[in-house]
Parts: C-alpha cells; structure tokens; sequence
C-alpha cells in the first residue's frame, strides 16, 4: 500500500486517470490541461477530459471539416471550422446521445449536465483563444440558457432530531439491515452527526484522519477543494458522538495502509464516499420518503440551520468553503427574502398616534 498521505493518494489516482483520458484526446489537449492546472482540482480536469471526448464525438459524427477522422489526430487549427451555431446544436445533442463501443450507451442530459458541458467547453476554448493558437471564439458566443434554480432539498429540525434517533436505535431498519447496525451504528452516529454539525463536504469527511480531530479546541482539520487546509469546530452534540466512535476506533485493528484513517468499513478499510451515501440514504429512508437525502442535503441542512440561527451569510459562505458568497446566497436566496420581508416594520419612521407632528 502506498505511504503517502490519503489526499496525496487520490490526487495521484486521479493524474494518473487524466492521463489516461488524455490518450484519446488530441494532442494538443495537454498544453490545455497542464495551463488549467494551478486553478482547477484534479477531478475538475478528468470531468473537462471526458466532456471535451464528448465534444469531439459530437464533431466527427455531424461535423463536415471533422468527419471520418480520428480524435487523436485532429489538429488544433480545425478548431476554427467550429462556429457559434455548431455548439448550439451540440447543446441540443446533448439532451440525448448515444456513446461508447458500437453506440451502444444511452445517455440523457439534464439541464444541469448540459450547462456543465458548455461551461467547460467555453473554458477549453477561451484557453486557445487567449493563447492565440486559434482565431476564432465561437463558444464565447454562445449564451447559456437560463438555469432553472433546484428548490433546495434540506432536513427539518424534527426530521434531524428523528434521523438521528433512527442511527441510535435502527427499529426501522430491515432484519437484515438491524444485524449490520448493532456493528456500525456508534460509527455511524457520529458520521451522520459530523456531518450535520458541521456541515463538511462527503469528500472531507472521509478524508478524515484520526490525528485531525482536536478535542481540546473542539475542532477538525479538513483538505477543501483546490487543497486548502481549514479547521472546523463542532460543538457539543457533534464531541459526544466522536468520542463514543474514536473509543469503539481505539480496539480496531485497520487493514494495511489505512491505520489513519477516521472511519473505517467493515472490511477495516478507509471509508469510501459511495459506503456514506449508502448509509445516509438507508436511514434517511425511515424518516421521510418524500425527501431524497443525500450527504449534501445533510450540508444543505446545516447550512440552513445556520444561517437561521445567525442570519450571517458570510458566516454561512465562510464555514461551508464557498470562494464567493454569491454562491451562498443563490442557495439561501428563499430564507434572504423571508429575512427580508419580517423586517419590513422593524425600522419606524414616525411612532404612532404622533400624527405627523415633529417630535
């Protein structure tokens, strides 16, 4: 197993993947990729690597300056044959395509997908243009559709009081999910606790160390993306489960390469993103079915819960790890306005029954 550190690993796992994706991109793609470097993580680049091979697929099929050749081939300068209406249509192929070996896979783009995909095409784009190895830009161009804003999916504060109870006693489970329980459920409080009293990202938690827990300044050193290093306090509830968790921890005897890691699998290894999701879905499930819960609606829960309290938006955008506010208030925008609205009669101009007369 490899030494190095757990974010070390996974930046490594994931230069190693963009390398491969790059195999089947032109070779022109690399100066891009390694100029985007120092402003973009690292699975940032392999999403760009995968929607610029859709990109070219898209060309080779329905483009006649692109057509019948191979996308390891194609030169830069036939970049310039692509124009604004080209990408207009490819956001329309996008809604729905076939890809893969023969064809054979069917994908269908949301809204969402397909803005991601242009956005990061404008990126590739804009990259060649500002370099001057191309001389057109026509996806700068090209404006994006109107973004239909997701009602934020959250947890009410019954709801959290209820899921949490649900992790303690897992009543509600399936026989076979109750066996699983009696081994997982200390850890698992204290995951799900974590993460609703702090409101860290999937990512960060797993990525958790035994030796980033700090009881004496009640705090977590986390890696947010782009490799900055915050610490994050937590407060009581958020101790209390840590410390029944890192005392169950304390008799486990981890599988090699992952003796740091916080919270371990059954199979004593570091545990992965999919095995939380899994976790936080299963008991969600008790406690409402309306409701889709995710790890991120647990952060969106926290995020709510916050900001109610506090009324800071700064506050709010600082804790989460948000690089611009307005990111912060697109998703609190709803609570702004009640904020807001019940401060409509909180200034008085004149004090009742003075009848407009100087005071």
């Amino acid at each position: 197993m490899s030494s190095h550190p757990y974010h070390e690993q996974v930046d490594i796992m994931n230069t190693v993947k963009l390398r491969e994706l790059m195999e089947g991109l032109p070779e022109y793609t690399r100066i891009y990729f390694r100029g985007i470097e120092p402003n973009t993580s690292s699975r940032t680049r392999i999403a760009y690597a995968y929607d610029l091979h859709v990109f070219f697929e898209y060309l080779i099929q329905k483009h006649p300056a692109f057509r019948g050749r191979q996308i390891t081939e194609l030169p830069v300068e036939l970049l310039d044959e692509v124009k604004a209406v080209d990408i207009e249509n490819y956001m329309e192929y996008l809604k729905f395509y076939h890809c893969g070996d023969g064809q054979a896979i069917e994908r269908v783009n949301q809204e969402r997908g397909i803005m991601r995909k242009i956005a990061s095409l404008k990126t590739f784009y804009n990259y060649f243009f500002r370099k001057e190895m191309i001389q057109t830009n026509p996806a700068a161009l090209v404006l994006l559709p109107k973004q239909h804003e997701k009602e934020i999916v959250r947890l009410d504060i019954d709801e959290v009081a209820i899921l949490l109870d649900q992790v303690e006693s897992g009543e509600k489970l399936t026989k076979r999910q109750q066996e699983y329980h009696e081994k997982t459920k200390v850890r698992d409080l204290a995951l799900i606790t974590l993460l609703l009293g702090t409101g860290i990202r999937v990512s960060e938690c797993i990525g958790l160390n035994l030796d980033d827990v700090d009881f004496k300044n009640a705090g977590i050193h986390i890696h947010r993306k782009g490799g900055k290093e915050v610490v994050i306090y937590f407060g009581d509830e958020v101790e209390d489960a840590l410390r029944l968790y890192m005392d169950e921890r304390s008799r486990i005897f981890p599988a090699e390469g992952h003796e740091d890691a916080l919270f371990l699998s059954l199979q004593r290894k570091r545990i992965s993103v999919r095995s939380v999701e899994n976790l936080v879905k299963k008991y969600s499930r008790t406690v409402t079915t309306l409701k889709t819960i995710t790890p991120h609606k647990l952060r969106s829960t926290y995020g709510t819960n916050l900001y109610r309290e506090t009324g800071d938006i700064y506050l709010v955008a600082d804790v989460l790890g948000h690089a611009d506010v307005n990111t912060t208030k697109k998703h609190y925008a709803a609570m702004e306005d009640s904020r807001r609205r019940s401060a409509r009669n909180i200034v008085r101009l004149r004090e009742k029954g003075m009848g407009g007369e100087s005071v």
